[in-house]
């Protein structure tokens, strides 16, 4: 009964292959797809100028220090190591 209602309804879809497959995930999978491709410019924004729209060299990003007992420590702190 359920399966007849599921046959008639637009969003269901019989494949030969893969057996019955609901259309609206193929529809999530696509937008998601749209979605990485948009997110990746996004990333290097904040390397580039506003103002003139140029990328620009980044910034350099302050050190990180570990001690012996690998606590996060200040660089200027003595036994203190650089991390990565």
């Amino acid at each position: 009964m359920i399966r007849d209602k599921l046959r008639d309804s637009p969003y269901y879809r019989r494949s030969p292959i893969t057996g019955p497959e609901d259309v609206s995930m193929r529809h999530l999978l696509a937008a998601t797809a749209a979605l990485m491709l948009v997110a990746g410019p996004v990333a290097a924004a904040p390397c580039k100028d506003p103002k003139t729209g140029k990328f620009a060299k980044c910034p350099a990003r302050p050190a990180k220090c570990k001690n012996a007992r690998g606590q996060f420590v200040k660089c200027g702190t003595p036994g203190a190591k650089p991390i990565g």
